[in-house]
């Protein structure tokens, strides 16, 4: 409709039409074409947000995308990394030969079966001689048993009164339990390994011929939990010895929970580290997501603290001698979302601002690539000569292109993440023992991640602690190299009848052989 001028009415002339000005019709389109042009903008930045959300729910998780290739031909950075590899010693740099397949490990055991000849087919032969010529792995399956006790016992007469002698019973780590401690560590591989809900377990168990309800088990869980404290105070103590950690937290559902809705969400932290070749990871349910966590979480500690963006720990770092750096895997993921929200791409259409982005990150990691086996020392120094050139580049390309995305898109989020972010993303460069990503943390926590897909919540407080507790002796035994099944079924065996420090010192992952 065209703009209307106030009609001018007197009780004895007619009403009278004055059509509006040149001026004021292009005042009116100007103001129309805005409004669709904010429109428009509006509509790309809800159509990016619904790309992004149908990605996160049925696309794939990875945050490989197609095009990373092509970023790689600048030959300013092939021509640092090959003077790189020039300075490297030999055993890194040379060329390696194509890898065979591993074979089976030694620890496990073998059964021979040896394929002979017959009678008639050596009848003659000066010698016969066996050659192995396969090997296959086999799986026996799970079969469920009783374990008997006979406690033998003896009388002896002394005076004409009788007393009794009787073998001593191993200590069991819960007392009075029909579980045995092999039980005990397949429950809970089972559960925090295997991600297997308790219900599934309790039919399996079942189907063996072990008719254990799902409520037991949880109470065994639970019991337990108290039998691991004293190890889990010392991983933590250790932990705090060392001077580089790393800290994540993610959502978890307890039911249960005092003063709060079973649909709020609750959180289980975790934090790894330590001494660089005796690293423990530990998980700690909390109801709160608030800076006090880390704060008690991290008391005492003295050094560098690597995190995501979470505000929650700037309290720990400002109060403490804790030095805080930042995760490129977040901010480049910011970009990867944005990449994979876009519209779908044309041949012959620009690259975008995200990809590029995506493509100058992506150097920094095959910087790191090529300098891993290096010692601390001379990584600082690649990373001082190679890393921040690459760094300073991104953040004027940053600074540059801030201006040129639409306010609020996944883009322009991505590049302010990144921006604000900055101090604490360049702070791996300044020591060499520290990674360019939080990802040793995040690999730590998938685990539990992957479970809670499956076990969905905990019912109880204690159901959650005793989570967090079975979670950190697991993964602590894999990040020192151990088979978490073995690891736990020797520290059932032998937690029960350790009555001093030193018995439960012994049982840390670093001590065991």
């Amino acid at each position: 409709m065209w703009p209307m001028k106030t009609a001018i009415k007197t009780p004895q002339e007619p009403v009278v039409f004055i059509p509006p000005t040149v001026p004021e019709l292009l005042e009116a389109l100007e103001q129309k074409d805005h409004i669709i042009h904010e429109q428009q903008k509006r509509l790309k930045l809800l159509e990016e947000k619904l790309r992004l959300s149908r990605l996160r729910r049925f696309g794939a998780s990875s945050e490989k995308l197609s095009f990373q290739v092509d970023f790689f031909d600048e030959a300013e950075l092939e021509v640092a990394l090959s003077e790189l590899e020039a300075q490297l010693p030999e055993d890194t740099s040379s060329k390696k030969p194509r890898k065979k397949r591993k074979g089976f490990s030694d620890r496990l055991p073998r059964l021979r079966i040896e394929l002979s000849l017959t009678d008639e087919e050596k009848a003659g032969a000066a010698k016969t001689f066996f050659t192995k010529v396969k090997e296959e792995l086999d799986i026996v399956p799970a079969q469920a048993r009783v374990i008997e006790y006979w406690q033998e016992k003896a009388i002896f007469e002394h005076g004409g009164e009788q007393q009794m002698v009787a073998a001593q019973r191993p200590p069991h780590p819960l007392g009075k339990c029909i579980a045995s401690v092999q039980l005990l560590a397949y429950i809970l591989i089972s559960k925090y390994a295997d991600a297997l809900p308790l219900y599934r377990l309790e039919k399996i168990l079942k189907r063996y011929g072990g008719d254990i309800t799902r409520t037991t088990l949880a109470n065994w869980i639970i019991r337990l939990d108290d039998v691991f404290k004293p190890l889990i105070n010392l991983m933590r103590e250790h932990q705090l010895e060392g001077d580089y950690l790393q800290a994540d937290e993610t959502r978890v559902q307890v039911l249960k929970e005092d003063g709060k809705v079973a649909t709020s969400d609750k959180w289980m932290w975790l934090v790894r580290g330590g001494p660089p070749d005796q690293p423990a990871v530990l998980f700690e349910y909390d109801v709160s997501r608030g800076e006090e966590v880390p704060s008690r979480l991290l008391e005492g500690f003295e050094g560098v603290l690597q995190a995501d963006g979470y505000a929650g720990y700037n309290k720990v770092c400002r109060e403490n001698k804790i030095t805080r750096i930042g995760c490129w895997d977040h901010a480049r993921r910011k970009f990867v979302e944005a990449s994979k929200a876009a519209p779908v791409k044309k041949k012959g259409d620009n690259v975008s601002k995200a990809d590029v982005a995506i493509g100058k990150i992506r150097k920094l990691y095959a910087i790191e690539d090529r300098i891993k086996d290096l010692a601390p020392d001379q990584k600082k120094v690649q990373r001082q000569i190679l890393s921040v050139p690459v760094l300073d580049d991104l953040k004027d390309w940053l600074e540059t292109n801030s201006r040129r995305v639409p306010k609020d898109s996944l883009t322009w989020t991505a590049i302010h993440y990144t921006l604000n972010q900055w101090n604490l993303l360049i702070g791996y460069c300044e020591e060499g023992h520290l990674n360019i990503s939080n990802a040793l943390a995040e690999n730590a926590i998938r685990p539990f991640a992957v479970g809670r897909r499956n076990w969905l919540f905990s019912d109880t407080p204690r159901g959650a602690r005793a989570s967090a507790t079975c979670y950190s002796l697991i993964e602590t035994a894999k990040a020192n190299g151990l088979e978490p099944y073995a690891y736990l079924h020797h520290v059932l065996q032998h937690i029960a009848a350790a009555d001093t420090l030193e018995k439960i010192e012994a049982l840390l992952p670093w001590n065991m052989k």
